[in-house]
């Protein structure tokens, strides 16, 4: 295996792409070949169907965006956030670290190319309780979502267990 198929960036850039892919995969298989919005709801469990649900804002639709400026805005907030991990991944040597941050780019990649190709987010996971939990009760996420929220817990279970410091060689 050549050095850069073996570093951290390629790696993280790998994570990268074939999170966003996956993504946009499940999203167009949702919606031009299942119909799930003819088809909805689907129960797969008590507690999980599978909808569509177009969010136009971002997590838990907040900071909604239905025109061309206020997307604009969130496309740039976006794109800012994806190139600070972008400069952060490619300083890490954490294979882990380069892994975690290359889903957290791939997701909002994918979300970002729904909202510049469709004007907003599509979601079709729809978790839901009738326990008392707040806010926590319904939320409705995506193949993206999961990449990010994989990959920001992949970055803290780095830091409660931090990888032991590379052996020093002998002179």
């Amino acid at each position: 295996m050549t050095r850069l198929a073996a570093s951290p960036r390629a790696l993280g850039l790998t994570a990268a792409f074939v999170a966003a892919l996956v993504d946009q995969a499940h999203k167009y298989w949702m919606l031009h070949v299942f119909g799930i919005e003819a088809r909805q709801p689907v129960t797969l469990a008590p507690f999980l169907d599978i909808v569509l649900s177009w969010n136009y804002g971002v997590s838990y639709s907040l900071f909604p965006a239905h025109e061309g400026a206020g997307r604009a805005l969130l496309l740039a907030g976006q794109g800012a956030i994806v190139a600070g991990l972008l400069w952060w991944m490619w300083r890490v040597r954490s294979r882990l670290t380069a892994l975690a941050i290359g889903l957290v780019v791939g997701g909002a990649f994918g979300n970002a190319m729904d909202r510049i190709a469709r004007g907003a987010v599509a979601d079709f996971f729809y978790l839901h309780t009738t326990l008392p939990v707040g806010p926590l009760a319904n939320y409705v996420f995506n193949v993206a979502d999961v990449a990010i929220t994989a990959g920001v817990a992949l970055l803290l279970f780095e830091s409660f267990f931090p990888p032991a410091p590379p052996a020093e060689s002998p002179a």
